[in-house]
């Protein structure tokens, strides 16, 4: 059993939006612009809920604030229906760069599902090209205003269809057109990784990395199919690992020797056996806080922020990362989630790096480029010192 003493950290006095931030967890196509969704929506004939940018962007968020999984997918039906054509495509992706650099994202990692975006006729090669055009080109724009960023796709497959092989080849097809890791999506539960075993095996054959959704909607049965079956690296959300976590508060008199008895609180806590092994590891768990809330993804364990298992996981030493999933449905940037931490929890400054630095080693990079970037990180916040 490990023991923990939970206890205030003080607040912070510096601007976490220029904090360098590493981001694994965004899909494309839940990070367009209200306004670019109507103009491109125009060009293709979609009809959507409103014309209003601002309207449209309330709708997005109070859709997805549902608190079931099914009902949050669901508003992906326009984004989708506006990313159909390479000049679609070629916009979202780069706004999308463009909207990270401002939130000062230095590394992104942007998943999509191709297999989406065919319904106007282009192969599965031509959109991701068109995405890969589009994210060039956001890397260029940033680069003029005097800013770096990097960012690469996570090619992935819907849980729900049968092309796990097909987008497996697409995805190692482009490896070295800026595809840098696989994943798969969509409606977990009832959808288990181990659909996509013989695709996963090809991805080991040809060392190609994975990521994978687990552990959101549905429970253990799922992250242990992800880790066995699809031999994940990291784990998407991967937030229910908690429920193999046990964990029994008790009073203590002044625990931590800061003369205060009341707010001492010591938590024994049992890790079981596959809790262990994603902790011990170090597998990756890309937490997505608001995007939990609104999914029903931390549901099990209370109501609100407060009550997301993700400060436990990480006091414990789980290898904990945070991100956005959905910018435009969840309504949040990173810094908002940054900043929903230090209000929450009480984080820190050398909170927030650790969990910046998880972040960029779990990224999916040659070990060079992920010391330059973990380097870079940490001198951008000794400065802050």
């Amino acid at each position: 059993m490990t023991e923990i003493i939970l206890d205030a950290a003080p607040d912070l006095d510096f601007d976490l939006k220029g904090l360098p931030k590493v981001s694994l967890h965004d899909h494309l196509d839940g990070g367009l612009r209200p306004a670019t969704i109507i103009e491109l929506a125009e060009a293709v004939g979609h009809t959507l809920p409103s014309t209003d940018p601002v309207a449209l962007g309330e709708w997005f968020r109070e859709s997805a604030d549902s608190g079931s999984l099914v009902r949050y997918l669901e508003t992906f039906d326009h984004t989708i229906a506006v990313m159909q054509t390479k000049d679609g495509l070629f916009r979202v992706a780069k706004e999308f760069v463009e909207d990270l650099a401002d939130d000062g994202v230095v590394y992104g990692e942007v998943r999509w599902a191709p297999e989406q975006h065919l319904t106007k006729g282009l192969s599965l090669d031509e959109v991701v090209e068109a995405v890969q055009a589009g994210l060039e080109a956001g890397v260029d724009a940033v680069a003029e205003t005097g800013r770096d960023i990097q960012v690469g796709q996570l090619i992935t497959a819907m849980r729900h269809a049968d092309r796990g092989q097909e987008i497996a080849e697409l995805a190692v097809r482009h490896r070295n057109n800026g595809a840098v890791g696989f994943d798969i999506a969509g409606a977990e539960d009832g959808f288990l990784p181990s659909r996509f075993k013989d695709a996963f095996t090809y991805l080991a054959q040809h060392n190609f990395p994975a990521t994978v959704h687990a552990g959101e909607a549905a429970g253990l049965e799922s992250i242990q199919s992800a880790l066995v079956d699809g031999r994940a690296l990291r784990l998407g959300h991967g937030v229910r690992i908690a429920e193999d976590v046990t964990v029994e508060f008790e009073s203590d008199e002044d625990a931590n020797g800061d003369g205060d008895e009341l707010d001492d609180n010591i938590g024994m806590v049992t890790l079981g056996e596959l809790a262990s092994w994603v902790r011990d590891r170090g597998i990756a768990l890309e937490i997505c806080p608001s995007s939990n809330l609104q999914t029903g993804a931390v549901a099990g364990f209370g109501e609100g922020i407060e009550s997301h298992p993700l400060d436990m996981l990480y006091q414990l030493g789980f290898n904990v990362t945070i991100n956005t999933d959905n910018r435009l449905m969840s309504g949040v940037t990173l810094t908002d989630e940054f900043e929903l931490l230090v209000e929450t929890f009480d984080y820190d400054l050398d909170d927030l790096l650790e969990l910046t630095l998880n972040a960029a080693e779990a990224a999916f990079l040659p070990l060079e480029e992920k010391e330059a970037l973990v380097e870079y990180i940490n001198e951008a916040y000794a400065d802050l010192g």
